[in-house]
Protein backbone atom coordinates (compact mmCIF):
# COMPACT_ATOMS: atom_id res chain seq x y z
CA UNK A 1 0.00 0.00 0.00
CA UNK A 2 1.39 3.26 -1.09
CA UNK A 3 1.57 6.54 1.67
CA UNK A 4 -1.23 8.78 1.19
CA UNK A 5 -0.44 11.79 -0.71
CA UNK A 6 -2.54 13.35 2.06
CA UNK A 7 -3.61 12.46 5.74
CA UNK A 8 -6.09 14.38 8.33
CA UNK A 9 -4.97 13.84 12.12
CA UNK A 10 -7.98 14.60 14.17
CA UNK A 11 -8.44 18.12 12.96
CA UNK A 12 -10.61 20.34 14.43
CA UNK A 13 -11.79 23.89 12.70
CA UNK A 14 -14.18 26.29 14.77
CA UNK A 15 -15.64 30.02 13.98
CA UNK A 16 -15.63 31.44 17.25
CA UNK A 17 -18.04 29.34 19.23
CA UNK A 18 -19.17 27.15 16.82
CA UNK A 19 -17.04 24.19 16.05
CA UNK A 20 -17.76 23.33 12.24
CA UNK A 21 -15.26 19.83 11.95
CA UNK A 22 -14.91 17.98 15.23
CA UNK A 23 -12.32 15.69 14.77
CA UNK A 24 -11.36 14.36 10.97
CA UNK A 25 -9.23 11.55 10.38
CA UNK A 26 -8.76 10.92 6.44
CA UNK A 27 -6.46 9.60 4.18
CA UNK A 28 -5.99 10.02 0.86
CA UNK A 29 -3.70 7.99 -1.91
CA UNK A 30 -1.51 8.94 -4.67
CA UNK A 31 -4.49 8.85 -8.23
CA UNK A 32 -7.23 8.45 -5.67
CA UNK A 33 -10.25 9.99 -6.68
CA UNK A 34 -12.85 10.82 -3.15
CA UNK A 35 -16.38 12.51 -3.21
CA UNK A 36 -17.15 14.25 -0.29
CA UNK A 37 -21.29 14.54 0.02
CA UNK A 38 -23.51 15.72 3.18
CA UNK A 39 -25.77 18.31 4.13
CA UNK A 40 -25.10 22.15 4.15
CA UNK A 41 -23.32 22.97 7.26
CA UNK A 42 -21.69 19.86 7.59
CA UNK A 43 -17.74 20.92 7.07
CA UNK A 44 -17.41 19.53 3.43
CA UNK A 45 -15.85 22.96 2.22
CA UNK A 46 -13.75 23.84 5.40
CA UNK A 47 -12.19 20.53 4.49
CA UNK A 48 -10.75 21.71 1.24
CA UNK A 49 -9.80 24.89 2.60
CA UNK A 50 -7.80 23.89 5.27
CA UNK A 51 -5.77 21.86 2.61
CA UNK A 52 -5.55 24.88 0.20
CA UNK A 53 -3.82 27.23 3.33
CA UNK A 54 -6.89 28.89 3.12
CA UNK A 55 -8.25 28.04 6.73
CA UNK A 56 -5.81 27.14 9.49
CA UNK A 57 -7.12 23.98 11.87
CA UNK A 58 -8.11 25.11 15.45
CA UNK A 59 -6.18 22.00 16.28
CA UNK A 60 -5.02 18.54 14.59
CA UNK A 61 -2.26 17.97 11.70
CA UNK A 62 -2.27 18.26 7.49
CA UNK A 63 0.02 15.65 6.35
CA UNK A 64 0.75 16.90 2.68
CA UNK A 65 3.19 14.52 1.00
CA UNK A 66 5.24 13.74 4.26
CA UNK A 67 5.13 17.41 5.05
CA UNK A 68 3.27 19.45 7.79
CA UNK A 69 1.40 21.26 6.12
CA UNK A 70 0.41 24.00 9.30
CA UNK A 71 3.85 23.61 10.98
CA UNK A 72 7.42 23.37 10.29
CA UNK A 73 10.77 22.54 12.10
CA UNK A 74 12.87 24.94 13.06
CA UNK A 75 15.91 24.09 15.26
CA UNK A 76 14.60 20.94 16.88
CA UNK A 77 11.50 22.83 17.83
CA UNK A 78 8.05 23.02 15.74
CA UNK A 79 6.47 26.39 15.16
CA UNK A 80 3.88 28.03 13.25
CA UNK A 81 4.16 27.25 9.13
CA UNK A 82 5.71 30.71 7.87
CA UNK A 83 4.57 32.26 4.22
CA UNK A 84 7.25 30.12 2.70
CA UNK A 85 6.61 26.98 4.12
CA UNK A 86 2.99 27.06 3.02
CA UNK A 87 3.74 28.83 -0.55
CA UNK A 88 5.84 25.45 -1.16
CA UNK A 89 3.49 22.66 -0.30
CA UNK A 90 0.52 25.09 -1.81
CA UNK A 91 2.30 24.63 -5.01
CA UNK A 92 1.48 20.50 -5.18
CA UNK A 93 -2.68 21.57 -4.61
CA UNK A 94 -5.02 22.88 -7.42
CA UNK A 95 -8.67 24.06 -6.55
CA UNK A 96 -11.26 25.12 -8.28
CA UNK A 97 -13.94 26.99 -6.76
CA UNK A 98 -17.65 27.42 -7.09
CA UNK A 99 -17.30 30.99 -8.25
CA UNK A 100 -14.54 31.14 -10.95
CA UNK A 101 -12.08 33.82 -9.30
CA UNK A 102 -10.90 34.86 -12.91
CA UNK A 103 -8.92 38.06 -12.92
CA UNK A 104 -11.63 40.36 -14.82
CA UNK A 105 -8.81 43.00 -16.69
CA UNK A 106 -6.88 39.26 -17.95
CA UNK A 107 -7.45 37.30 -21.16
CA UNK A 108 -8.22 33.62 -20.18
CA UNK A 109 -4.79 32.81 -21.36
CA UNK A 110 -3.30 35.44 -19.00
CA UNK A 111 -5.60 33.81 -16.31
CA UNK A 112 -3.62 30.41 -17.00
CA UNK A 113 -0.24 32.06 -16.94
CA UNK A 114 -0.24 34.09 -13.93
CA UNK A 115 0.30 31.75 -10.68
CA UNK A 116 3.28 29.61 -12.78
CA UNK A 117 5.01 32.35 -13.27
CA UNK A 118 4.87 34.05 -10.34
CA UNK A 119 4.32 31.09 -7.83
CA UNK A 120 7.01 29.16 -9.33
CA UNK A 121 8.79 31.06 -11.56
CA UNK A 122 8.61 29.19 -14.35
CA UNK A 123 10.04 30.47 -17.96
CA UNK A 124 7.16 32.31 -19.88
CA UNK A 125 7.08 30.08 -23.48
CA UNK A 126 7.10 27.02 -21.46
CA UNK A 127 4.08 28.47 -19.41
CA UNK A 128 2.43 29.69 -22.42
CA UNK A 129 2.80 26.48 -24.58
CA UNK A 130 1.24 24.55 -21.61
CA UNK A 131 -1.92 27.02 -21.48
CA UNK A 132 -2.70 26.88 -24.33
CA UNK A 133 -2.75 23.09 -24.93
CA UNK A 134 -4.79 22.96 -21.46
CA UNK A 135 -7.44 25.46 -22.88
CA UNK A 136 -7.59 22.94 -25.83
CA UNK A 137 -7.98 20.39 -23.37
CA UNK A 138 -10.91 21.80 -21.95
CA UNK A 139 -12.23 22.82 -25.85
CA UNK A 140 -11.46 27.00 -25.35
CA UNK A 141 -8.44 26.54 -27.54
CA UNK A 142 -10.12 29.34 -30.07
CA UNK A 143 -10.83 31.47 -27.05
CA UNK A 144 -7.44 32.18 -25.67
CA UNK A 145 -8.06 35.94 -26.41
CA UNK A 146 -11.52 36.45 -24.58
CA UNK A 147 -11.89 38.34 -21.07
CA UNK A 148 -14.31 36.27 -18.22
CA UNK A 149 -16.82 38.54 -19.06
CA UNK A 150 -17.24 37.57 -22.62
CA UNK A 151 -17.48 33.80 -21.74
CA UNK A 152 -20.27 31.93 -20.08
CA UNK A 153 -20.54 30.34 -16.69
CA UNK A 154 -19.69 27.12 -17.90
CA UNK A 155 -16.41 28.14 -20.00
CA UNK A 156 -15.49 30.35 -16.99
CA UNK A 157 -15.66 27.43 -14.76
CA UNK A 158 -13.09 25.58 -17.42
CA UNK A 159 -11.21 27.86 -17.82
CA UNK A 160 -10.70 27.89 -13.74
CA UNK A 161 -9.48 24.10 -14.28
CA UNK A 162 -7.15 24.82 -16.81
CA UNK A 163 -5.79 26.95 -14.37
CA UNK A 164 -5.53 25.03 -11.85
CA UNK A 165 -3.83 22.13 -14.46
CA UNK A 166 -1.49 24.28 -15.64
CA UNK A 167 0.26 24.12 -12.44
CA UNK A 168 0.64 20.53 -12.67
CA UNK A 169 -0.61 19.29 -8.70
CA UNK A 170 -0.41 16.18 -7.21
CA UNK A 171 -4.12 17.17 -5.95
CA UNK A 172 -6.97 19.06 -7.10
CA UNK A 173 -9.69 20.13 -5.37
CA UNK A 174 -13.00 21.13 -6.51
CA UNK A 175 -15.92 22.88 -4.15
CA UNK A 176 -19.20 22.29 -5.52
CA UNK A 177 -18.23 23.77 -8.90
CA UNK A 178 -21.11 23.14 -10.70
CA UNK A 179 -23.35 24.28 -8.05
CA UNK A 180 -23.77 28.45 -9.31
CA UNK A 181 -24.32 26.63 -13.14
CA UNK A 182 -27.32 26.99 -15.01
CA UNK A 183 -28.23 23.40 -15.55
CA UNK A 184 -27.97 23.52 -19.15
CA UNK A 185 -24.36 24.63 -18.59
CA UNK A 186 -23.45 21.49 -15.83
CA UNK A 187 -22.56 18.65 -17.90
CA UNK A 188 -19.90 20.49 -20.08
CA UNK A 189 -18.14 21.25 -16.99
CA UNK A 190 -18.33 17.91 -15.40
CA UNK A 191 -17.46 16.04 -18.62
CA UNK A 192 -14.18 17.89 -18.21
CA UNK A 193 -13.81 16.38 -14.98
CA UNK A 194 -14.30 13.26 -16.23
CA UNK A 195 -11.84 13.65 -18.54
CA UNK A 196 -9.44 14.18 -15.74
CA UNK A 197 -10.33 11.73 -13.56
CA UNK A 198 -9.41 8.94 -16.14
CA UNK A 199 -6.51 10.48 -17.88
CA UNK A 200 -4.51 11.72 -15.03
CA UNK A 201 -3.10 10.12 -12.11
CA UNK A 202 -3.57 13.01 -9.55
CA UNK A 203 -5.59 12.51 -5.96
CA UNK A 204 -8.93 14.57 -6.47
CA UNK A 205 -11.12 15.78 -3.80
CA UNK A 206 -14.70 16.80 -5.19
CA UNK A 207 -17.42 18.34 -2.96
CA UNK A 208 -20.70 17.92 -4.64
CA UNK A 209 -24.32 17.59 -4.50
CA UNK A 210 -24.11 15.58 -8.20
CA UNK A 211 -24.59 12.07 -6.63
CA UNK A 212 -24.36 10.24 -9.86
CA UNK A 213 -21.27 11.67 -11.18
CA UNK A 214 -20.12 10.82 -7.92
CA UNK A 215 -21.43 7.50 -7.95
CA UNK A 216 -19.33 7.40 -11.36
CA UNK A 217 -15.91 8.36 -10.58
CA UNK A 218 -15.18 8.56 -7.44
CA UNK A 219 -13.12 5.35 -5.64
CA UNK A 220 -14.39 6.74 -2.20
CA UNK A 221 -17.34 8.56 -1.09
CA UNK A 222 -17.06 10.60 2.29
CA UNK A 223 -20.35 11.52 4.20
CA UNK A 224 -19.99 14.20 6.76
CA UNK A 225 -22.84 15.38 9.25
CA UNK A 226 -22.30 18.00 11.43
CA UNK A 227 -18.45 17.86 11.43
CA UNK A 228 -17.64 14.51 11.47
CA UNK A 229 -17.10 11.74 8.93
CA UNK A 230 -20.52 9.85 9.75
CA UNK A 231 -19.43 6.85 6.88
CA UNK A 232 -16.67 6.29 4.37
CA UNK A 233 -16.26 3.79 2.00
CA UNK A 234 -16.37 2.71 -2.39
CA UNK A 235 -18.88 4.71 -4.40
CA UNK A 236 -21.71 2.22 -4.60
CA UNK A 237 -21.08 1.07 -0.98
CA UNK A 238 -22.42 4.58 0.93
CA UNK A 239 -24.38 6.02 -2.10
CA UNK A 240 -26.46 2.82 -3.01
CA UNK A 241 -26.13 0.64 -0.17
CA UNK A 242 -25.10 2.30 2.91
CA UNK A 243 -27.69 1.25 5.87
CA UNK A 244 -27.06 4.87 7.93
CA UNK A 245 -30.21 6.33 8.34
CA UNK A 246 -28.94 9.92 8.16
CA UNK A 247 -27.00 8.87 4.28
CA UNK A 248 -30.15 7.16 3.36
CA UNK A 249 -32.14 10.50 4.56
CA UNK A 250 -29.66 13.03 3.11
CA UNK A 251 -29.86 10.70 -0.39
CA UNK A 252 -33.35 10.47 -0.59
CA UNK A 253 -33.66 14.10 -1.86
CA UNK A 254 -31.51 13.10 -5.12
CA UNK A 255 -33.88 10.50 -5.92
CA UNK A 256 -36.84 10.89 -7.91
Amino acid sequence: MPEPIVTYQNVHKSFGNVEILKGIDLDIYPGEKVAVIGPSGSGKTTIIRMLMTLEQPTSGDIIVDGRNLWKMEKNGKWMHANENHLRSIRGEIGMVFQHFNLFPHMTILENCMTAPMHVKNEVKNEVKKRSIEMLERVGLGSKLDNYPSQLSGGQKQRVAMARALVMRPKIMLFDEVTSALDPELVGEVLNVIRDIAENDDMAMVLVTHEMNFALDIADKVLFLDEGVIAEQGAASEVIEHSENPRVQSFLQRFRG
